[in-house]
């Protein structure tokens, strides 16, 4: 898997990075269910494209391979008591102008609600305005999933854009949401938050 190892503690979780170890574990949390109940709040209006194991296995080997030289790895683990719980992501939106998206899955509904995603958003944040000469940290969602929009406002990001009817799901028109933080107003918000990074 990764040539060099990511690993990030918080208070109540780690984010680190995939090992070989953990694909079966994910596969399971991902694709074990036909309709797993994460997908539901997760852009459930792109479905959920199959995997087998194997090919589970090849897509994040390959997704390790596509990192340019000294990038960042885009998904690590967010683990709490030894347990696998979720992801986080980052994508590039437009790399030639350093515009990142980033992005968090709880697949475990056990966690939800406890601030877990909170706490590894912020840890994942600060990582990358760390490690990236980043302006400013986007994320995108839609305006059924409440939680994530909280998660956001908690963290400082702001609404930046509301496009409306956008998204489709079950009969229903939802918005699509675009939020974000700059570098300064995350310093600001955030300048005594500083994970250790091994």
């Amino acid at each position: 898997m990764p040539e060099t190892t990511t690993l990030l503690i918080g208070k109540r979780i780690k984010l680190r990075s995939i090992e070989d170890k953990d694909i079966s574990s994910l596969w399971k949390m991902i694709y074990s269910s036909e309709e797993p109940e994460w997908k539901k709040w997760d852009a459930p209006y792109y479905p959920l494209e199959p995997h087998t194991l194997e090919s589970y296995r090849s897509h994040e080997y390959a997704r390790q391979e596509r990192l340019a030289a000294g990038e960042p790895d885009s998904r690590l683990i967010i683990e709490v008591n030894g347990k696998i719980i979720g992801t986080v992501t980052y994508y590039w939106e437009h790399k030639p102008s350093l515009w990142l998206e980033v992005g968090i899955g709880i697949y475990d509904p056990d966690y939800w609600n406890g601030g877990f995603g909170s706490e590894a958003l912020k840890l994942w944040i600060d990582h990358l305005f760390q490690v990236l000469p980043l302006a400013r940290v986007g994320l995108t969602t839609w305006s059924r999933n409440e939680r994530m929009m909280r998660v956001a406002e908690k963290l400082g990001m702001r609404l930046e854009g509301r496009l409306r009817k956008t998204r489709i799901y079950q009969g229903e028109y939802y918005d699509s949401i675009r939020m974000g933080i700059l570098r300064e107003e995350w310093n600001s918000k955030h300048k005594k938050m500083r994970s250790p990074i091994i």
